[in-house]
């Protein structure tokens, strides 16, 4: 198969002292070779944050 599974978290939350929230996607890795950024809705912060792929 030509897609991961990955994992995006949020980068924000652990600064502030919350729980980071966890998304998990797919990525084309014969067409995306770096890592993966995102902005999604972090439901402990509520708001929208920059999350981050981590190894997965």
């Amino acid at each position: 198969m030509s897609r991961d599974i990955i994992i995006l978290e949020c980068t924000e939350a652990r600064k502030e002292g919350k729980r980071p929230s966890r998304y998990m996607t797919t990525r084309n890795k014969k067409t995306v070779q770096e890592k993966l950024e995102k902005l999604k809705y972090n439901p402990a912060l509520k708001r929208r944050t920059l999350h981050k792929e981590v190894k997965g």
